[in-house]
């Protein structure tokens, strides 16, 4: 039970973090806006928060199942999960920390939709708002993604026991090595969190244009300071995961 509230826990984190990254909690507001530009029911614009809301979900639930089931499905990759994956958890954690800090940068120039998107969005109404979050969930900005495969990390590591073993290793003792179902579980908590911050952008931005702004700097400041944290706790992590496994440093 423990085993599975930890998981579970992180990958919540990693989903709200992934929502309040400037670039998807940009997109997020301006889909939203987008849908709801012509609606005069605020009531229907916070049903299009969720229907985009739902469309993003779908998208990282089917993804990052289909990621991590495909991998794990596969003997000869079950295998080298189950013997190996404490040595590849250190590189991956360590490169995902650098990027989050800042000590690795990828500049891309963003997605936008084509005209003939916005005219297929259009003529679908206020269900086009959930294609908008499956289209924009797939146009993966630079943090999000590292969001994204730091989820794929903690997924695969549930699965060969090789976070919790680590765990055990540090004073923390848990029940189980793995979670069961973790490759369906924890995307599925991971989309929920991206939901989060979302919802709540799509109600202020039907009642208070003003207090999306407000929100918006309120959650860029909270967003720096969660991904700094969280970003030098992967290099540690990475560090003391390549130092003990890697090589083998007592």
């Amino acid at each position: 039970m423990l085993a599975y509230l930890l998981y579970i826990g992180a990958a919540l984190y990693l989903g709200v973090l992934t929502s309040i990254s400037p670039c998807p909690l940009a997109t997020n507001i301006a889909a939203v806006s987008y849908i709801g530009r012509k609606v005069e029911n605020s009531r229907a614009v916070i049903h299009a928060g969720f229907l985009y809301t739902l469309g993003r979900c779908l998208l990282y639930l089917a993804l990052a199942a289909f990621l991590t089931t495909s991998a794990t499905s596969i003997p000869a990759f079950s295998v080298f999960l189950q013997k190996y994956m404490h040595l590849v958890l250190g590189p991956v954690f360590l490169v995902l920390g650098m990027f989050l800090v800042g000590l690795i940068t990828i500049s891309t120039g963003g997605t936008m939709m084509s005209d003939r998107m916005q005219k297929r969005v259009d003529a679908m109404g206020i269900w086009g708002a959930l294609l908008l979050g499956v289209l924009f969930a797939v146009s993966f900005c630079p943090t999000s993604a590292v969001w994204f495969f730091g989820l794929l990390a903690l997924t695969m590591g549930s699965e060969a026991g090789a976070v919790t073993a680590v765990l055990e290793k540090v004073g923390i003792a848990l029940p189980e090595a793995s979670i069961a179902g973790g490759s369906l579980v924890l995307p599925l908590v991971y989309g929920i969190g991206t939901a989060l911050p979302v919802l709540v952008v799509a109600v202020l931005l039907a009642y208070s244009a003003q207090a999306v702004g407000r929100t918006y700097n309120i959650l860029s400041q909270v967003e720096w300071w969660a991904r700094m944290t969280t970003g030098w706790v992967f290099i540690l992590a990475g560090v003391w995961f390549s130092l003990t496994y890697v090589f083998e440093v007592a």
